[in-house]
C-alpha cells in the first residue's frame, strides 16, 4: 500500500514536472499559445495516427451590406479572409452536398509520395453566422477522419467559386469525379483556417486506431461489394 502511495506520489509530481516544462517552454516562444491541460498518454500514442477526426473552421467576411458588417475589420485580417464580394452562402451549401463520404480526393489535395488521397468527409456546412463573435461571417465547418495536404483549402477554394459566381453548384462534385490534378480546385489562402478540436478514442484504443489510420485505403471496383460474395 505505502509502495503504491509512493507510486502515485511520483506519477503526480512527474505530471506537474511536465506540465511546468511545457508552460515554461511556450512562456519563452509565442504569445499565441496557450496551455489549458496536459494529461501523461500511453507509450503508444500517436498525435496523428490515433486520432478518430478532426474539426476545421473557415471564415470568410464577404462585406454583405446586408449583415450591416463593416467593409473591413483589420483587427481580424490573420484570422478571417476578406473578399469583398456578396457570396452566395445557400448555394455554397448545396455544392458542398456531394463531397460527403468516402471519396478520393485527389482533386482537392496536394498528393505526397506513398499516401492515399483517399478521405471520409463527414461534414461539410456553409452558412452564414447569426450571432456570437463570427455574426455576419461565412463560415465553412469541416469535418473528416484525416485530412490531406492543402484539402480543406481546397474545399474552401471550391465553394468560394461557386458563391462568386464563377463556377456552377454541381462544380465541385464534378472536380471530385475527375480525380486528377489537371482540374484541381483553387487552394484558398491559408488565413480565415483554423483547426478547432482533434477527438481521440479512449486510452485503451489508441494504439488500434493508430495501427487502423496508417493501413492505405483504396476504393472498390467497379465490380467489387463489401459483402464478400
Amino acid at each position: 500500500a505505502l509502495l503504491a502511495r509512493v507510486t502515485g506520489v511520483l506519477a503526480r509530481q512527474a505530471q506537474r514536472a511536465a506540465e511546468n516544462g511545457l508552460i515554461g517552454a511556450l512562456a519563452l516562444g509565442a504569445s499565441d499559445v496557450v496551455l489549458r491541460g496536459a494529461r501523461r498518454v500511453p507509450a503508444d500514442f500517436d498525435a496523428r495516427f490515433s486520432a478518430l477526426e478532426r474539426r476545421y473552421v473557415y471564415r470568410i467576411d464577404d462585406g454583405a451590406p446586408s449583415q450591416g458588417r463593416r467593409a473591413y475589420d483589420p483587427c481580424r485580417r490573420g484570422q478571417v479572409l476578406w473578399v469583398g464580394q456578396a457570396l452566395d452562402v445557400e448555394s455554397m451549401a448545396l455544392s458542398a452536398r456531394g463531397l460527403l463520404g468516402e471519396h478520393d480526393f485527389l482533386s482537392y489535395c496536394k498528393p505526397r509520395e506513398g499516401a492515399t488521397t483517399i478521405r471520409t468527409l463527414r461534414r461539410l456546412d456553409w452558412q452564414r453566422a447569426s450571432s456570437g463573435p463570427d455574426a455576419g461571417l461565412v463560415t465553412l465547418t469541416v469535418v473528416a477522419d484525416a485530412f490531406c495536404h492543402s484539402m480543406v483549402r481546397s474545399l474552401v477554394g471550391a465553394g468560394l467559386a461557386v458563391g462568386q459566381g464563377r463556377q456552377p453548384v454541381s462544380w465541385p462534385a464534378r472536380l471530385l469525379a475527375a480525380r486528377s490534378r489537371d482540374q484541381a480546385a483553387p487552394v484558398a489562402p491559408p488565413y480565415g483556417l483554423t483547426l478547432e478540436e482533434v477527438v481521440y478514442p479512449p486510452d485503451s484504443e489508441l494504439a488500434a486506431q493508430a495501427r487502423r489510420a496508417r493501413v492505405v485505403r483504396s476504393l472498390p471496383g467497379p465490380g467489387d461489394d463489401d459483402c464478400g460474395c
